[in-house]
């Protein structure tokens, strides 16, 4: 079993019930029952290992108990098919979720972040970001672009991105499925994903489907942590914002992590 809850019983429940013993967080009665007890012993040990505390016992914890329970293939990622995400974007073109749909699932795997909610978070990520299931640029607007002035002129001083004036605002705009922007994300992502200096050197390469999803898994995996403990709170918002720095996009990243919940096992 990939995953253990309140509720389940039987023989891994019984092994995870003799790990916690064993590690000194008292389960309760040794009878493959997974129940009140067995979930208060496991999310102490979650606390004191500084892992997820969702009283859940997955790979992670499972690892950490060194547990003999053999964890299962990636289900949300044999479960993630073109026609289920058609479903997260009702207005998407099918030909875009095809071609897109691959290397975003596969550097997810790389990443590890296999597990269904960082599925789902990737997913509806790539529906309040770009509809389309394509990476793209940044447009121009108002929040760029001054009146009259050359296109992401507001960006080009932000010191807080890394910018150095003209042209970095331009140069350095939002690209990819996620909108990686600045140049100090373009460098510090871009040895992340094993491309060295390239994307600030050339940063279009952000929008090449493969590289864009690299972009996108290793920004979650920085994240992983705390997006997950908003999943678990039910804070879509706050799982939004650690991405977005905001709520844009937020009722489409809503409706999409919603859909996917119910069409992705």
């Amino acid at each position: 079993m990939a995953t253990l809850k309140r509720g389940m019983r039987n023989n891994e429940v019984r092994e995870l019930q003799e790990k916690l013993k064993q590690a000194g967080f008292n389960p309760g009665a040794i009878d493959g029952h997974f129940g009140g007890a067995t979930e208060r012993a496991l999310r102490a040990f979650q606390t004191s290992e500084g892992l997820l505390v969702d009283g859940i016992a997955g790979p992670q914890t499972l690892a950490s108990l060194s547990a003999d329970i053999e964890p299962d293939p990636p289900l949300a990622i044999a479960s993630v098919t073109v026609e289920r995400v058609s479903k997260m974007f009702p207005s998407t073109p099918r030909v875009n979720i095809e071609t897109n749909l691959p290397p975003v699932l596969s550097s997810l795997v790389a990443s590890e972040l296999a597990d269904k909610n960082m599925v789902l978070m990737a997913l509806a990520t790539i529906r309040a970001e770009t509809a389309g299931f394509l990476p793209i640029s940044e447009g121009k607007s108002r929040f760029n672009t001054s009146p009259g002035g050359h296109p992401f002129d507001l960006y080009d001083n932000r010191r807080d991105l890394g910018n150095q004036g003209k042209p970095d605002g331009d140069l350095f705009k939002g690209r990819g499925y996620i909108q990686l922007t600045g140049r100090d994300n373009y460098a510090r992502i871009g040895e992340k994903i094993g491309l060295g200096n390239e994307l600030v050197e050339n940063p279009d390469r952000a929008n090449e489907p493969e590289v864009a999803a690299d972009v996108l898994a290793a920004f979650l995996k920085v994240k992983e942590r705390r997006i997950k403990e908003a999943i678990v709170r039910g804070d879509l918002r706050a799982a939004r914002r650690l991405v977005n720095g905001g709520s844009h996009g937020l009722e489409r990243f809503r409706r999409a992590f919603r859909t996917g919940e119910t069409v992705i096992i």
